[in-house]
């Protein structure tokens, strides 16, 4: 079960890595246009939305990964003091009341809208229009990626609270922790305000 559920994790995670790289295009192509619009004089009419669209591709496919690392932001303050089997079954029915739902209905309404907008091969509306229906293709695809993660973030919640603990999950690049920072360097908090002492000593002023 451990392996599957990191495999879901190493696969959320390839993905999202892999359209990250969509703000460097994201990036590189706002930089053409500005060089294009006032340097040479040759404004693009379809820019914008392909921007547009770019950046909301790179916000849903964020989504499966980010919920694979356990970044998405919680509401209730009171959470990181729970024991790990309270905060699985707290989690198990938030996921089975409101995450469920939610996901599985934007993925089908997302499909609906994708099916649609094939049909009628639709288009932005500009004087150089370019189609909508790939763009809107990654509404279902997203949503099929976020409820993927979901199934298993339930099953490590029901192994939390048989085993009582939370199971592993693949990691990846995280905000830098002052304390285990020190602890990795082996440095004490005493010996950052002697090192401050020494410094303000050398500057000639009295600390």
């Amino acid at each position: 079960m451990q392996k599957l559920l990191l495999a879901v994790d190493r696969f959320s995670t390839w993905v999202g890595q892999f359209f990250a790289w969509a703000i460097v295009f994201l990036t590189l192509a706002i930089s053409w246009e500005v060089f294009s619009r006032y340097v040479l004089g040759t404004p693009h009419g379809w820019m914008l939305d392909a921007q547009i669209m770019m950046y909301g591709v790179l916000f849903m496919m964020a989504g499966a990964y980010t919920l694979s690392k356990n970044g998405h932001v919680r509401g209730d303050v009171l959470y990181g003091f729970f024991q790990p089997r309270t905060q699985a079954t707290l989690d198990l029915i938030l996921y089975i009341l409101f995450f469920l739902p939610g996901v599985i209905a934007m993925t089908w309404a997302g499909w609906v809208f994708f099916t649609d907008a094939l049909a009628i091969r639709e288009q932005t509306f500009n004087a150089d229009p370019i189609p909508v229906y790939p763009f809107k293709f990654f509404i279902p695809f997203a949503g099929a990626m976020l409820l993927l993660q979901g199934l298993v973030e339930i099953a490590r919640c029901v192994l939390c609270i048989r085993d009582g603990f939370w199971p592993s999950r693949e990691q990846d690049v995280e905000e830098v922790d002052v304390e285990k920072l020190k602890a990795m360097v082996h440095v004490k908090d005493e010996d950052i305000a002697a090192l401050d002492a020494v410094v303000v000593r050398k500057e000639g002023v009295k600390p």
